[in-house]
C-alpha cells in the first residue's frame, strides 16, 4: 500500500536491545497528512537505524510512503502497526477528488424514455363493504 502526503510530525527515535537476540534496534515514527476535502493523518514507523538514516525524512517534506499494515496482541488488546519499507521523493500530493455518497445519476434521459409517457396506474378492484375509496 502507499500514501502520498506531507510529513507534519517527526517523533523522537526509540532504541533498545532485544531481549531475545541481544542485538540493538532502533525505530522512529512519523505523521503523514494526505490532502483532500477532509485531510487524513496516519502514523507510520520506520524500523532499523540504516533505514532511518537512508530515508532521512524531514518535517514538511512531500513524499510517498510504501507500507505494510500488521496487528499484534498485547495483554488481551490488539494494536495496528503501519510499517514503511520504502520512501519515494519528488511526487507532489494531488488533492483527491471528492467522493459523493450517492451513486452518479444519468444527466440526460435517453430519447425513447423521454418520449414514452408513464404507464397508466393499474385500477384496483373495489373491496366489498369498503367505506373508504383509497386504493390501498
Amino acid at each position: 500500500m502507499e500514501l502520498t502526503g506531507k510529513i507534519i510530525a517527526v517523533l523522537p527515535a526509540n532504541s533498545g536491545v532485544s531481549n531475545r537476540t541481544g542485538n540493538p534496534w532502533m525505530s522512529q515514527e512519523y505523521v503523514i497528512e494526505v490532502p483532500g476535502q477532509y485531510p487524513r493523518r496516519c502514523v507510520f514507523r520506520l524500523f532499523g537505524e540504516d533505514r532511518i538514516k537512508q530515508f532521512n525524512i524531514q518535517n514538511g517534506e512531500d513524499l510517498t510512503i510504501q507500507f505494510d499494515i500488521d496487528a499484534h496482541e498485547y495483554q488481551g488488546r490488539w494494536f495496528n502497526e503501519v510499517r514503511a519499507y520504502n520512501v519515494i521523493r519528488g511526487q507532489v500530493p494531488v488533492a483527491a477528488p471528492v467522493a459523493s455518497p450517492f451513486p452518479p445519476t444519468q444527466a440526460q434521459p435517453d430519447a425513447a424514455a423521454a418520449a414514452a409517457p408513464f404507464p397508466p396506474a393499474p385500477e384496483a378492484a373495489p373491496a366489498e363493504n369498503s367505506a373508504d375509496d383509497l386504493p390501498f
